[in-house]
């Protein structure tokens, strides 16, 4: 009787007699969608479509053709595309061709800090010149003190004379750097 009931509910609502879902499931936060390779441009244009909140970071790299100089805007982290979704909704996004999967451990998408991805927007629309970097793990660790990415943490390098600041995103292994001035530099 108790079996027919629930079976009877189950077809009224196809919620019923589940377990709720975590929280964490219907908080919006930010992830990282993996792409194929060279598709993180045609995710975008589909997220856009779902209305699905993204960000794409891209630098500006010039390409010597044989007649012509070329800029191009390529991704800043290859095969990654950030998105700003509630877990439950994340079919939306597995579905859009090009996507692999969302970064995670064991199956479970992990979520990226909000600062990491506010900071990272706020850096590259106020114009800091940025680059893709490889991932590093050893090297001098500093804080930045002034500027658009105060507060963040990374590794300093010097390149051609000049200091460069590596961020480094920890989740998905990839790295940016920019110039920065040393004087707005800690150690950490």
């Amino acid at each position: 009787m108790v079996a027919s009931a629930l079976s009877i509910a189950r077809n009224l609502d196809p919620t019923a007699g589940l377990l709720p879902l975590p929280a964490e499931y219907a908080e919006a936060r930010w992830y990282a969608a993996y792409t194929s390779a060279n598709h993180e441009k045609r995710v975008v244009e589909q997220l856009g479509v779902r209305d699905v909140e993204h960000f794409l970071p891209v630098y500006a790299s010039v390409r010597r053709w044989k007649d012509r100089r070329v800029e191009l805007k390529l991704p800043l982290f290859p095969g990654y595309v950030f998105v700003r979704i509630a877990l439950r909704e994340r079919l939306r996004i597995l579905q859009i061709p090009g996507v692999a999967r969302l970064v995670g451990f064991c199956g479970v998408p992990a979520a990226l800090p909000e600062e990491e991805i506010e900071t990272l927007r706020a850096s590259l629309e106020s114009g800091m010149r940025a680059e893709p970097h490889p991932f590093l793990t050893a090297g001098r660790k500093v804080r930045v003190h002034n500027g658009p990415l105060a507060g963040l943490q990374g590794i300093l390098v010097q390149r051609k004379n000049r200091a460069r600041f590596v961020v480094s995103v920890e989740l998905i292994q990839r790295a940016m750097s920019v110039e920065v001035d040393e004087a707005d530099l800690a150690p950490f």
